[in-house]
């Protein structure tokens, strides 16, 4: 009993050894892969050439740089256009959609009400009315030149007289505000009803009515949009809208068709910060497209003015693992990698926020230099 317990203590303490060792040996394992990353190479003369390596300094450029912003297409309130009926009515014809265009001057609607007809009436009745007055006005004119009628008499035949015409013209502008010529009104063509024409070039928004339905003069019937003066409205944070200024350069793009690119230029910047901390700027197209309709959301980089700052080629600019870099001669022959943060990419150059001016750096073929260092890490 005693040796077996022996026996099997001795199994244990050999058994819990080798796993520890095979513990201890990972744990060693583990280290030393982690000591084997480098970040720098040496290459010979003949693997700079073969790889196409070219050094240089970085370069004080003239950098356009560009702030991207999101808005929205947008029209002026100047070309919404909302149509009523300014003395009411019922609808009795109208056969328009949203989306359909119209010109100016076309059809929209018809509206009926008995109210067009006695306007009508009063008017040609007035009208009659006023010429009988002018008459005897002058009448009454003449016989008090001749001390044939008195002064009252004729002041209560001329205060008669202008009252007329004050009714009349009264009239005249109710009937030009329905859309009748009173004019060309005469007592065989009084009508019912009363058209409702397009005031501009557009399309129809909305539609908030039906036929048979009886309006007010303060519902609105339709909506029409004129999209000739469209524009593109910009949401800018608080800490870029200092950097804005009146005629810079925009070029926007819709989610859907990234590459169709529209220009444009700041034409208003909203100097009030709303709550969100930001402000609305306007833009204007420079030319008018189609394709483009009130409320699509646009994505927009604002050039903004010209600065000088040192600048490096982009393909000296490496990424790896999220991080970028750039390839730092520090003797000869012998390149290591340099931490940087870019700030403004253009026209083929990089500007970084991390100084690197006065350096030696990879200016051609960097990745070549990164595969080098990576892949030596892994052997």
């Amino acid at each position: 009993m005693t040796r077996n317990i022996i026996a099997l203590t001795a199994l244990c303490t050999l058994f819990f050894a080798c796993k520890e060792g095979k513990i201890e040996h990972a744990a060693t394992a583990t280290v030393k892969v982690e000591t084997t990353t480098v970040d720098w190479v040496e290459l010979t003369p003949d693997q700079i050439k073969n790889a196409g390596i070219v050094t240089g300094k970085p370069e004080t450029r003239e950098i356009h740089s560009t702030l991207k912003v999101n808005g929205v297409i947008d029209v002026p309130p100047q070309n919404i256009i909302s149509v009523s009926a300014p003395l009411g009515g019922y609808l009795k014809n109208m056969n328009l959609l949203a989306g359909m265009p119209v010109r100016k001057g076309s059809l929209l609607g018809r509206l009926e009400d008995q109210q067009y007809i006695q306007i009508q009436q009063d008017y040609l009745v007035s009208k009659s009315k006023l010429e009988f007055l002018e008459a005897d006005y002058n009448r009454q004119k003449g016989l008090n030149e001749t001390q044939s009628v008195s002064n009252k008499v004729l002041q209560q035949v001329k205060n008669d007289y202008e009252s007329q015409r004050v009714l009349q013209r009264a009239l005249q502008e109710k009937l030009k505000l329905i859309g009748i010529n009173p004019m060309t009104l005469r007592y065989n063509n009084i009508s019912r009803h009363v058209n409702i024409y397009s005031p501009i070039n557009g399309y129809v928004n909305k539609v908030n009515v039906n036929i048979g339905k009886y309006v007010s003069p303060t519902d609105v019937l339709f909506e029409l949009i004129n999209p000739a003066d469209i524009h593109l409205s910009l949401t800018v944070f608080e800490k870029d809208v200092a950097n804005l200024s009146y005629g810079q350069r925009v070029v926007c793009y819709a989610n859907n068709n990234s590459q169709k690119k529209h220009l444009a230029k700041v034409e208003l910047i909203n100097r009030n910060i709303n709550d969100e901390r930001a402000s609305e700027v306007h833009c204007e197209f420079e030319r008018y497209d189609k394709s483009l309709l009130p409320g699509m959301f646009m994505n927009a980089e604002i050039e903004l003015t010209n600065i000088q700052a040192t600048a490096v080629p982009d393909e000296a600019v490496v990424r790896w693992q999220n991080k970028f870099y750039v390839f730092v001669e520090e003797a000869k022959n012998k390149f290591s990698m340099f931490a940087v943060e870019p700030a403004t990419v253009d026209n083929g150059y990089t500007t970084t926020k991390t100084d690197i001016s006065g350096k030696s750096i990879v200016v051609k073929n960097a990745y070549a230099l990164l595969m080098k260092i990576k892949n030596s890490g892994e052997e």
